[in-house]
């Protein structure tokens, strides 16, 4: 009998019914909940007189709408209306919920993590695409639609179709200076945004196993610009290390960890495709167009137009063929996001910072992804890092990644921007977004323009 993978495995835990090849009823063991995505689903529940089946397993944060800035002033009416009606349905359903201003608060998947929830071998759900983040620690995370929040509180179950089985094989050691963002974005960059379609994809290598967790957060992140709905990868001891002692750890840790050896893919495992990237000699990754797979390395220049696709990009972003990263004329750089906005994103950033200004042309802000981050940032003086350098340091929350809140990037403007995707309007009406590692976003920040990190270490 052929081996199996930690994505087989865990996903045959979870099946409650259905045969293979149809669509079979899941378990859901945590389901994740913010403001933007949830406010129609409780309405449907209270529509069907129905309560919310496992409320200890639902979890939920304010992020998406949360100021940074006079962060109980909330201008934006539909904003202040979401967040009102989440903190009145996690309060009428007894959902625990970090809450605009509490201490846990944070991006919705930075904050399950951090509580300890997110853990190997669990299925964990959220209405938000990037819950695949949860993906790193050998879970089976994943994004739904309101309809099926509404399905999953009431009853702590799922309707899915198995997706295939992909593994991504990432060959060599990368050089200094080459993190976590460049792995993922020169992977879409070589295989495109579609590659992950119907996969559940599997990251594995001595790349991987090197990252820390929150790099390994990033690379899972980033699976949904991929294409892909799922990304997993096998736990082990770093896995272990992050969830022991955190207030939703597993009491008997000791027997958590002896089950959890057991999901990993077994050696002879089946894969529906394989795909690999050496990165041994990989450079840092800047996007130059609108969407993720729109990317070169520093070290080389804009490519040549083949579709229509690529001459809306160049007009979009004021880009021509030909040129190079160091050309593009930087007005913002923004260092947050669930993608890159974890204590170390921040601590190699400011090795990039400390000491140094930022360009006069340059605003600069940093967002935290959590308020444990942001307090655990302060207390080793990160922020007076930023703040002397001329950065803006802010309150937690999804910030400029998005714009759907007052953190928006100027019209025209170009910004280095450590978050996930660079389409049209993403950051702002008409922004022009360039995706990049912590620590090319700090650099370019100092120097005014994209520079090679490498050179600075």
């Amino acid at each position: 009998m052929a081996g199996k993978t930690i994505f087989d495995k865990v996903w045959a835990r979870h099946v409650i019914t259905g045969q293979d090849g149809e669509a079979q009823l899941l378990y859901i063991d945590l389901h994740v909940i913010h403001e933007v995505t949830s406010p129609q689903a409780f309405s449907g529940l209270r529509q069907a007189g129905r309560g919310v089946r496992r409320p200890d397993l639902t979890f939920g944060t304010v992020d998406h709408n949360s100021p940074t800035q006079d962060i109980f002033n909330i201008k934006d009416e539909i904003s202040r209306r979401q967040i009102e009606t989440f903190t009145k349905n996690v309060t009428d359903f007894g959902i625990e919920a970090m809450l605009n201003g509490s201490d846990g608060q944070g991006i919705v998947h930075m904050v399950a993590p951090e509580t300890g929830r997110t853990q190997p071998g669990k299925t964990i759900v959220c209405g938000d695409s990037h819950t695949a983040t949860n993906g790193a620690f050998g879970a089976i995370a994943f994004g739904i639609g309101t309809s099926e929040v509404e399905h999953v509180l009431a009853t702590q179950t799922l309707w899915q179709n198995k997706p295939k089985r992909m593994k991504v094989a990432f060959i060599g050691t990368p050089a200094k200076g080459i993190y976590a963002k460049d792995l993922i974005l020169a992977l879409i960059a070589k295989y495109g945004v579609d590659a992950g379609t119907g996969y559940a994809v599997e990251y594995t290598g001595e790349a991987i196993d090197g990252l820390s967790m929150d790099g390994r957060m990033t690379i899972c992140n980033m699976s949904i610009e991929f294409g892909a709905k799922i990304g997993i990868m096998n736990p082990d001891q770093k896995t272990y290390d992050y969830v022991k002692g955190r207030p939703y750890a597993p009491a008997n840790f000791e027997a958590a960890v002896a089950d959890w050896e057991t999901l990993k893919s077994d050696e002879d495992a089946v894969y529906d495709k394989v795909l690999t990237l050496d990165v041994s000699n990989l450079a840092p990754m800047v996007t130059w167009g609108t969407n993720p797979e729109m990317g070169i390395t520093f070290e080389e220049t804009f490519p040549k137009i083949n579709t229509v696709n690529d001459e809306r990009a160049y007009a979009y972003m004021d880009l021509e063929p030909g040129g190079k990263p160091e050309d593009i004329h930087l007005g913002y750089v923004f260092i947050g996001s669930c993608t890159n906005a974890r204590l170390s994103d921040l601590e190699e950033a400011a090795k990039f910072v400390k000491g140094k200004k930022i360009a006069p042309h340059i605003t600069g802000l940093v967002v935290p992804g959590s308020r444990p981050v942001k307090h655990a940032a302060e207390a080793i003086g990160l922020h007076q890092v930023f703040i002397d350098a001329g950065f803006e340091w802010r309150e937690p929350g999804c910030s400029a990644c998005l714009g759907m809140n007052p953190d928006q990037i100027p019209a025209g403007v170009h910004c280095a921007s450590t978050s996930n995707r660079n389409f049209e309007g993403r950051q702002g009406n008409k922004a022009r977004t360039h995706l990049c590692s912590p620590a090319m976003a700090a650099a370019a920040a100092i120097a005014g323009k994209f520079v090679d990190i490498r050179e600075l270490m």
